[in-house]
Formats: C-alpha cells, sequence, structure tokens
C-alpha cells in the first residue's frame, strides 16, 4: 500500500518542498496549510491533498486529519514543520507576540499531535517528524523566543519518543540551520518591524546583525537539502531520535554536544559579544 505523509505549513519552505518531493517519490501528500489558494499547483497533482490546516484551529486541525484519512485510507508519517521566528532583542518583544510564537511552534504542534494520535495508536505505526533548528540546540541573541519554543519542542520530542516507542510510533527531530531559499528570513523580517527595541541595545545589536551577516554568508543550503533530510527521516526504518539538515550548522552544534561548557561559552561569547569601547 502507498505510504501517505501529512504535513503542516506546506505552503512555502520546508514544508512546500518536501510535499513535492514526497509526492515525485510516489507518496500520498496531505499538503496543509492555512490559506489553501497557495497550494493550487500542488492539488493539481493527482496524489496530493491540499487542506486548510491551521495551528491554531483545533477544529481545522480535526477536519484536516480526516479529510486526509478518507482520502487516502490511512496516516503513515506526519511532518510537523508550521513555525515561524520572531527576531529582536526580548526586551522590546511583547507579551503577546512571544504567546503567539509559542502558540504556532509548540501548542499547535502538540494539538496536531495528539490529535492524530489516536489513528496512528490504533495501527499501532507511525512516524512523527518535527521540525526544530540549530537554535533548538544552542542559543541564540536576538532570537530568544523563537530559540525557547524549539528547545521547548526538543525536550517535548524526546521525552514523547519514550512514550510512543510502546505503541510502535517513532519521534524524529530535523534540525536545519540557515538556508537561503526559504520565505521564514522574509517574516521574520516582518515580524521585527513592530517590535520596540530600547536604545541602550544598539551597540550590541548592530554587532550581533555582523556576526548573523558574516554567517548567513556561509549558508549554501536549501529547501531541497532540509526536505531531503526530511524524506529519509521518514524513510529509513530507524528509531533514531535526531537529524542535523545542513552543514553550516555543524560546528555548533558538536561544540554544544562535545565540548566542555567552558568551551562552549568562551566561543559563542566571543562571537557575540561586542568589543568594549
Amino acid at each position: 500500500m502507498t505510504s501517505t505523509v501529512l504535513i503542516t505549513g506546506a505552503s512555502s519552505g520546508f514544508g512546500r518542498t518536501a510535499a513535492q518531493l514526497f509526492a515525485a517519490q510516489g507518496w500520498n501528500v496531505i499538503a496543509s496549510m492555512r490559506n489553501v489558494a497557495a497550494g493550487a499547483d500542488l492539488a493539481a497533482l493527482d496524489n496530493v491533498l491540499v487542506t486548510r490546516l491551521d495551528v491554531q484551529d483545533l477544529a481545522s486541525i480535526d477536519a484536516a486529519i480526516n479529510a486526509g484519512i478518507a482520502r487516502f485510507g490511512q496516516i503513515d508519517v506526519l511532518v510537523n514543520n508550521a513555525g515561524f521566528g520572531l527576531f529582536g532583542v526580548f526586551e522590546g518583544t511583547t507579551r503577546e507576540k512571544i504567546r503567539e510564537q509559542f502558540d504556532v511552534n509548540l501548542f499547535g504542534l502538540m494539538d496536531v499531535t495528539r490529535q492524530i494520535l489516536p489513528h496512528m495508536r490504533q495501527r499501532q505505526a507511525g512516524v512523527i517528524i518535527n521540525v526544530s533548528s540549530g537554535a533548538g540546540v544552542f542559543g541564540l541573541p536576538m532570537i530568544s523566543a523563537y530559540t525557547a519554543s524549539k528547545f521547548a519542542l526538543e525536550g517535548f520530542s524526546e521525552s514523547l519518543s519514550y512514550e510512543l516507542a510502546s505503541q510502535g510510533i517513532v519521534v524524529k527531530i530535523v534540525e536545519p540551520g540557515g538556508v537561503i531559499s526559504t520565505e521564514f528570513g522574509a517574516r521574520s523580517a516582518s515580524e521585527a518591524s513592530h517590535l520596540s527595541t530600547p536604545g541602550d541595545y544598539d551597540a550590541f545589536v548592530s554587532h550581533a546583525l555582523q556576526t548573523f551577516e558574516g554567517l548567513r554568508g556561509q549558508r549554501l543550503a536549501t529547501s531541497e537539502d532540509v526536505a531531503q533530510v526530511i524524506i529519509d527521516a521518514a524513510n529509513d526504518g530507524s528509531d533514531r531520535l535526531r537529524y542535523v539538515a545542513t552543514q553550516d550548522i555543524e560546528p555548533l552544534v558538536r561544540a554544544r554536544r562535545e565540548t566542555s561548557e567552558e568551551a562552549y561559552m568562551a566561543l559563542m561569547r566571543e562571537r557575540f559579544t561586542p568589543a568594549a569601547g
């Protein structure tokens, strides 16, 4: 029987590219998104169902899952991809925006997962792939709310993996870094335009932006690269938990996971602390 994948946030970026690649490899694809008009080209494919799913709307989650099962019979893989990033210093970020960050990146992901679990548990099979970030491994300035949501996602995913192993369901985390061909950065910039940063941070912000610009120049991965890692994770039949999806973050991942706390913190502070004077 042909396998079926449900992807959230499939209108752009990793989600859209993953939907295209899964479909090209013969999978049935439930490409879910807030605005289904953005998926018109996907809907033209015979093995793709484009359906509305807003991770902040529980009724839409249930409707998308039910529509996918009605169309394809079952759902084998869930890719929790929907998300966005807030960019700016914490003090200039409103309480409301931080709540929205967690509503989308964490609580919405939890809701989609919870609603699909009875279907997977009944079948004693399934794979859940949560798209995290390098910012779920190491902390970065200017994206504290986003980083917090991804650190929480990582802890939730690991804990959940132990629970669901008893039900034949595997949980996986895909960790991409900076990617040049996604609309994620554009939305982050748009969100930043609504924040208010106290002037005392000007020197720090200027230095941090220069550091990020230098890192951005090293970003060679594409959405296709990340989507392929998602597909590999869905297909490999293993119980592996984490997949680093882009080479640009590997040095910081190794520093965080394989060196001492002192060496790691010295490296990060050197990168993000402005010179005195």
